[in-house]
Formats: C-alpha cells, sequence, structure tokens
C-alpha cells in the first residue's frame, strides 16, 4: 500500500511543480518591466520646462497626456488641455526637448492598457486555486487509504 500513496504524491508533486513554474515566472516578468508615471500638475511641468529639466515626452493625443522623462531617470505624467497639443509640442521643440507622438493605432493600444492586466490576474489565480483543489484531493486521498489500513 506504501507504493501507490508514494505514486499519488510524486503525482501532485509533480503537477504543483508544473503549475507553479509558469506562475512564478509571469509574475517576475511583468514585475520588472512596469514603469509608474507619478502624476504632475501643469505648474509643475511649466518649471520643470522652463529649467531644462526634461529629456524626452511621448505624447498621446487620444488621453491627453505627455509621459515625461526627467534628466534624473523619474518618470512623470502629465495633461494639458483640450485643443492644446499643437502648442504643447512647439513649446516642447523650442526648449531642445526630444518629442514623440504616438499614431492613433498606438493611441488606442496605449487607452486600453488598462483592463488586460485585470484578466491576466485573474489567469493567475485561477491556475492557483486549481493547484489548490489538486492538493486538497491528494490529501483527501492519502487520509482516507491510511484510515483503511
Amino acid at each position: 500500500m506504501n507504493t501507490p500513496i508514494r505514486g499519488l504524491a510524486s503525482v501532485v508533486i509533480a503537477l504543483f511543480l508544473a503549475a507553479a513554474g509558469p506562475l512564478a515566472s509571469i509574475a517576475t516578468a511583468t514585475e520588472g518591466t512596469t514603469i509608474v508615471y507619478a502624476p504632475e500638475s501643469e505648474a509643475t511641468f511649466k518649471q520643470q520646462l522652463d529649467a531644462k529639466k526634461i529629456e524626452s515626452v511621448v505624447i498621446n493625443k487620444r488621453l491627453r497626456s505627455m509621459r515625461i522623462t526627467l534628466k534624473d531617470g523619474s518618470h512623470v505624467l502629465a495633461k494639458y488641455p483640450k485643443k492644446q497639443s499643437e502648442a504643447a509640442i512647439a513649446e516642447l521643440r523650442a526648449k531642445g526637448v526630444a518629442v514623440t507622438v504616438l499614431s492613433s493605432a498606438q493611441a488606442k493600444k496605449d487607452a486600453g492598457k488598462g483592463k488586460s492586466a485585470h484578466h491576466k490576474i485573474r489567469y493567475i489565480v485561477g491556475g492557483v486555486l486549481i493547484v489548490v483543489i489538486l492538493l486538497v484531493i491528494a490529501v483527501l486521498l492519502f487520509n482516507r487509504r491510511r484510515r483503511r489500513d
């Protein structure tokens, strides 16, 4: 009777390790590449622009946002008023800042980024839940066979 229990335990451990490996790699892959942009007011943006602290700016006209990379390496997010994108671009280029304007396809993709992460978390949680259910079943079978003997 000892051999079937060992076999069952080894199968459960193998399933657990097989499920845990990809989940861990997904979690570490998503953590390292995310840049967090701190929100910033328009007045602070103007001060940084005048002080020449801005290295580059990526403008999303769809969201009316500017993702700003400062010369010290930090990242901030500023918004501009409606119909002021061309004025903002001209002002940035006049100060010698590298400006990138996203195309409409890139802007749409950037606007929809917030929803996809939620679904990814659901799949990870679902995988972990399946592993936990398999472990509970294995423990119940193990205890049932042990009580029989």
